[in-house]
């Protein structure tokens, strides 16, 4: 998902919303699965004991009155044909008849050995076995008593139901709550996960070209939208800050009156230009141009006139010099024109006389004045004549300054007045 990371970045371990989700639902499910099973299971459960206890009471008594004759007489064969002939039929485990001196007369045992019967005992005698003592009675006269415990099977078959039926609740509704996590995925956690994704984007990568999708949910729709209307926000601000940089390099890198690059720029594209023939093997020149008499269409025609002059040199430069080369004015009345790459000195030669050959035609004032200047030039090659930039822009400076002092200075000799009436200043 470096800076306040998904503001403040949650630990590895931290579980996802759906995660949550789903535990809360399956939680929740069995837990009350559990609550409502335990709720019925254990009233019914005393209730079952309490019937089987009453089922063992019944079915002494009826033992008892089967057996009275048997005990009277004090024959166990008859008494234990009378146990048999009920305790098969009831949820006996034990049963013992005892004479009026508490010598048993007959014992009657269940045959079931069964892993059902070994667990039916066992928790009986956890839950509390049951058992039931009922007298013999012969003409209102105690002769003996029957004696009986239950095997507790009716109880643990019940229990086990109960758990079965608990589980298989329990079952149904974690497949349940699986498949409502899932519908909650969809409409709650895939829109929140589109959100974490677009914004962890926007930062990271500043891109905001991407929006969120409509959600089922009203708030999550509403969240949505907001967020969208934020990205359009954010687009609109980078557009902006886009452009305002670029103005801004722009303007720090070209001249305001010209729109040619200015020194600055010139400097770092020499550099990078001395760079790149290196590697490549050829030759980079640059030619040095200043205005002659520049001065002297200032002071007559005035600053407007000399902007305009200023102006049309640097469109004529420009439009003489080839794609791939490079005119800057460096400032006044000075151009440099970076020429990469070139052949030899006889094609800077040539390019040189055609940019004063174009800086010489006319040129017409906003006053309706025709005016004529030159320039002078000075060129120098890379690596020719200089090993590096400074001795390079040393040796064209140095050159245009010596072409400038054989004419004069750049100063016409004839009167300024005349000059002009002649529509020329040479």
């Amino acid at each position: 998902m470096s800076g306040q990371d998904r503001i403040k970045q949650a630990p590895p371990t931290a579980p996802t919303l759906l995660t949550v989700l789903r535990r809360a639902h399956i939680g929740m499910a069995l837990g009350g699965v559990a609550i409502v099973g335990i709720s019925l299971v254990v009233p019914a459960a005393i209730a079952l004991h309490i019937a089987a206890r009453h089922d063992l009471h019944l079915a002494a008594r009826a033992m008892s009155y089967t057996a009275e004759a048997a005990v009277v007489f004090k024959d166990g064969g008859a008494a234990h044909d009378a146990l048999v002939s009920i305790a098969a039929e009831a949820d006996v485990a034990e049963a013992d008849v005892y004479d009026r001196d508490g010598h048993v007369l007959a014992s009657w045992h269940s045959q079931s050995n069964t892993p059902l019967a070994r667990i039916s005992a066992l928790a009986a005698s956890l839950l509390g076995e049951t058992a039931e003592t009922v007298q013999v009675l012969h003409e209102g006269e105690v002769v003996g008593e029957i004696r009986l415990r239950g095997s507790g099977q009716t109880l643990f078959g019940f229990l086990l139901a109960g758990l079965a039926g608990i589980a298989a609740c329990q079952v149904l509704l974690v497949l349940g709550a699986l498949t409502l996590s899932r519908r909650i995925l969809a409409h709650i956690a895939t829109p929140l996960e589109a959100l974490a994704d677009i914004a962890d984007m926007v930062r990271r990568q500043r891109r905001s070209g991407h929006r969120l999708p409509a959600a089922h949910i009203a708030e999550l729709n509403e969240l949505g939208e907001t967020f969208n209307a934020l990205f359009d926000e954010l687009d609109t601000w980078q557009a902006s800050a886009r452009h305002e940089h670029a103005r801004l390099a722009h303007k720090a890198n070209h001249d305001s009156l010209t729109g040619l690059p200015n020194r600055h720029f010139f400097e770092e594209s020499l550099a990078r230009a001395l760079r790149e023939a290196d590697q490549a093997g050829h030759s980079v020149a640059v030619l040095f141009m200043d205005s002659d008499g520049f001065k002297q269409i200032n002071d007559t025609f005035g600053h407007a006139a000399g902007d305009t002059v200023l102006v049309n040199i640097a469109a004529r430069i420009a439009n003489q010099v080839r794609e791939g080369d490079l005119v800057v004015r460096l400032g006044g009345d000075e151009f440099a024109v970076l020429l990469t790459p070139v052949a030899d000195i006889a094609d800077v030669h040539r390019i040189a006389e055609a940019l004063a050959e174009t800086v010489r035609k006319p040129m017409t004032l906003a006053g309706g004045e025709h005016i004529t200047t030159s320039l002078s030039i000075g060129m120098a090659m890379y690596p020719a004549q200089a090993q590096d930039a400074a001795s390079l822009l040393q040796i064209a400076d140095a050159a245009m300054y010596c072409v400038k002092r054989s004419r004069g200075g750049g100063r016409n000799p004839a009167p300024i007045d005349q000059v002009f009436t002649n529509r020329a200043v040479k």
